[in-house]
C-alpha cells in the first residue's frame, strides 16, 4: 500500500499540470500548472537535457525552440521584470505583450472590476460607459475618459489615449477591435472575467499581465475557499436528490441554458437548472412550461436598469414587488417553489462577474439551508469588497438579494 501511494505521488509530481484545476496559458509555464515558478525552470532544464517532454508553454520567449534563453525568460517573469510576455487569451489568440503594461483601456465593467481587485486602477486610462455609469460601485473610474461600449467602442478615443493594452470580451475582440486596431501597436487581450469556470485562469493571467500575481493569488484563495466549501458538501448529494431550479432573468420568462453564467453558478451551488437542455442561449419559455417542470426553487436575476437594486439604493420595494408578482402569476400557486415560498431575487452582476462566489454562496444557502446553516453569504460578500479595498457598509446599505433571510409568502 505504501509503495502504491509513493508511486502515485511520483506520477503526480512528474506529470505537468496534474495538481492544477486549470493550466495557466502563459508561455513560460513549462510544467503546465497554474503558476510560473522555480519548478518551471527545473522542468525546462529537463526538456533541454532530454529528460522531460516538451510542452505547449515551455518556449517562454516564443522563438520556436526551447533553450537556455527560455530559462532566462522564466526567471524574468518570476522577478516581474520581463520585457515581453506571450499568452493565449480567452479567444484562443496568441498575443505577445511588450512589458511592462502601464496604460490599459478596460472596455468592459468586468475588466475594470478585476483590475480593482488586483489593485491596478492606476494603470487604467479609459473605461466603458457601463463602468462610468456605475458610480456607486466603481467610483474610482467615474472621471476617466469614456471609450464607448464593449460592442460599440470609440476607436478614435482609444487611439488618442495611446494605451499599451485594450481588454474586452472574446466575442467582441475579432468583431469590433482587431479590424480597427491592427497595425497601431496597441495590444488586445480577450478576457471575459465573468464565467465561474474561467475566472481562476483569467484572473491569474491578468495578474501576470499587470504584475500583480500576489493580488491574483489573494483573490483565488477567496474564490477557492468559498467554492471548495460548497462543493465539498454538495458532492455527497446524489443527482436525483438535488434541488431543481428555475432561473429567470433579463426579462420575465426568459431563462438560461447550459454554460451560461447563471447556469454555471446554479450548478456550482448544487442546483439542477431545469432549462439546461433547452435550445438557444437565453430562450423565452411559456408560463405553462414552468408549471409543468415544477421547480423546487425560483431565482430571479435582475439589475438596476430594470429594478432599483445594487449599491446605489437602500430601498427593497422593487424586489418586494417583483417577488409578489412571481408568487401571484396565474397557475403558479401549485409550483413547489411558490407553495414553499422559495422564490428569491438576486443582483444579476453576482452571477456574471468576478464576484460569482457571492452568488454561489447565496444559492447554496437557498438550495440546501440545513446543509449550509453556518454559511453566511453576506460575510462572503464583505470579504469580496475588502479584497478590492472598497469601503461599503453592507449591513445598512444596498439591495442585493430578497428576501435576505430565507423565504416566505
Amino acid at each position: 500500500m505504501r509503495l502504491t501511494v509513493l508511486l502515485l505521488f511520483m506520477i503526480l509530481v512528474a506529470t505537468p499540470g496534474a495538481a492544477s484545476s486549470y493550466t495557466l496559458k502563459v508561455f513560460g509555464n513549462a510544467n503546465m500548472d497554474d503558476t510560473i515558478d522555480e519548478s518551471d525552470i527545473a522542468y525546462t532544464r529537463g526538456i533541454i537535457d532530454g529528460k522531460e517532454k516538451n510542452t505547449e508553454f515551455a518556449d517562454a520567449n516564443y522563438d520556436g525552440k526551447v533553450d537556455s534563453r527560455d530559462i532566462e525568460q522564466i526567471q524574468h517573469i518570476i522577478q516581474g521584470d520581463e520585457s515581453i510576455l506571450t499568452l493565449i487569451d480567452t479567444a484562443n489568440r496568441t498575443v505577445t505583450l511588450e512589458m511592462p503594461i502601464n496604460r490599459i483601456v478596460a472596455l468592459t465593467d468586468d475588466s475594470a472590476e478585476a483590475l480593482r481587485i488586483l489593485h491596478s486602477i492606476d494603470k487604467v486610462v479609459g473605461v466603458s460607459i457601463e463602468t462610468l455609469e456605475n458610480t456607486a460601485y466603481l467610483p474610482e473610474f467615474s472621471q476617466m475618459p469614456n471609450v464607448g461600449k464593449w460592442n460599440e467602442p470609440d476607436i478614435e478615443k482609444i487611439l488618442l489615449l495611446e494605451p499599451d493594452l485594450v481588454i474586452s470580451y472574446k466575442s467582441a475582440t475579432s468583431k469590433y477591435l482587431e479590424p480597427m486596431l491592427n497595425g497601431t501597436g496597441i495590444s488586445i487581450v480577450a478576457l471575459d472575467l465573468y464565467r465561474a469556470n474561467d475566472l481562476p485562469a483569467e484572473m491569474k493571467m491578468l495578474g501576470y499581465i499587470v504584475n500583480r500575481t500576489a493580488e491574483a493569488d489573494n483573490y483565488l484563495e477567496w474564490f477557492n475557499r468559498v467554492t471548495d466549501t460548497v462543493d465539498e458538501k454538495i458532492s455527497e448529494i446524489p443527482e436525483n436528490k438535488r434541488t431543481r431550479v428555475y432561473l429567470e432573468g433579463a426579462s420575465d420568462l426568459k431563462t438560461y441554458t447550459k454554460g451560461r453564467g447563471a447556469d454555471l453558478v446554479c450548478t456550482m451551488a448544487g442546483g439542477v437548472n431545469i432549462a439546461s437542455n433547452l435550445t438557444g442561449l437565453y430562450p423565452d419559455v411559456e408560463s405553462e412550461w414552468v408549471i409543468v417542470q415544477n421547480p423546487d426553487v425560483i431565482v430571479r436575476f435582475t439589475q438596476p436598469s430594470e429594478i432599483a437594486c445594487g449599491y446605489a439604493t437602500n430601498d427593497p420595494s422593487g424586489f418586494e414587488a417583483k417577488r409578489r408578482e412571481i408568487l401571484s402569476r396565474t397557475g403558479w400557486g401549485n409550483i413547489t417553489a411558490v407553495k414553499e415560498g422559495r422564490v428569491y431575487l438576486l443582483l444579476y452582476e453576482f452571477g456574471a462577474s468576478p464576484g460569482v462566489p457571492v452568488a454561489i454562496a447565496y444559492m447554496a444557502k437557498w438550495f440546501y439551508p440545513e446543509l449550509f446553516e453556518d454559511l453566511d453569504p453576506q460575510t462572503v460578500h464583505k470579504e469580496y469588497l475588502e479584497l478590492q479595498g472598497f469601503d461599503y457598509d453592507l449591513k445598512n446599505h444596498g439591495v442585493f438579494v430578497y428576501p435576505l433571510h430565507g423565504g416566505s409568502r
